[in-house]
């Protein structure tokens, strides 16, 4: 297993642990970290949740060999799914500590944690339309909301990458740090919430979501059935025909 999990000090941390593949994550990694911030929201011990990476890598997104093996459908019961509804359904703070690059889903899941601590050698990108395929994790929805449409466009349409100092200015994390200190700061942040009232916090967070919940909730429905069609498209499979053959893909011929 690639998720490292532990508890101290009341913080429940994930771990991504897969660096020899760049932390790209398995149907089950994505099994594991729902597994986990099921558990961390039942446990009354924990008060906060960390959700962490590698030294100079956060996640690369999906692994490709296993995502194409195993694609998901647009049912919600794929282990991709159960992890995006247990983050978008956790009561407790989820704190993200981002030490390198954040790409798909790396990036997109930020979107769902309530705080982000991203390293100043960060890079982050939500390369969906390049692989031939449309946003995930309600980013269509959230994205622009968040940080206004035209920068969005830049950021999904284009696919641009973006560094951590980038993040901050949008309003996408909290704060850059310089790498060494990323995780550190972020546990810091999460241990904090041992001196608050922990009912207070969840239902100060359940105000926070509840004006957006439903239409998140309804967007993740939408993209996963359009991103299911999508995998089947010929422009979806010249992308990953093209990784796999380590070129550059060729979309004249659509």
């Amino acid at each position: 297993m690639s998720i490292r999990t532990a508890t101290l000090n009341g913080v429940a941390t994930i771990e991504i642990a897969r660096p020899e593949k760049k932390n790209a994550l398995t149907a089950a990694m994505y099994q594991a970290m729902a597994d986990a911030l099921r558990a961390a929201q039942a446990d009354a011990g924990v008060r906060a949740v960390l959700i962490t990476g590698q030294p100079g890598i956060f996640t690369s997104g999906n692994d490709i060999e296993d995502f194409m093996s195993r694609p998901p459908a647009s049912g919600m019961d794929a282990p991709v799914f159960q992890f995006m509804f247990a983050l978008l359904e956790c009561d407790k703070p989820v704190i993200a500590a981002v030490t390198g690059a954040a790409i798909g889903i790396g990036t997109t899941m930020l979107l769902h944690c309530d705080f982000a601590f991203v390293s100043d050698e960060a890079r982050l990108a939500m390369p969906f339309v390049s692989l031939g395929l449309v946003p995930e994790f309600a980013s269509s929805l959230v994205l622009p909301q968040r940080i206004g449409q035209a920068r969005a466009a830049e950021k999904l349409l284009l696919g641009e990458p973006f560094s951590g100092a980038d993040a901050v200015d949008m309003g996408l994390a909290n704060a850059v740090l310089p790498a060494g200190e990323v995780v550190n700061h972020a546990r810091r942040v999460a241990e904090r919430f041992n001196q608050l009232p922990p009912g207070a916090v969840r239902e100060a967070k359940k105000l926070l979501r509840a004006p957006q919940l439903d239409a998140i909730r309804q967007t993740i429905r939408n993209e996963a059935e359009l991103f299911a069609a999508r995998l089947r498209s010929p422009e979806a499979m010249e992308a990953f025909q093209a990784f796999f053959q380590k070129r550059k893909p060729d979309f004249s011929k659509f």
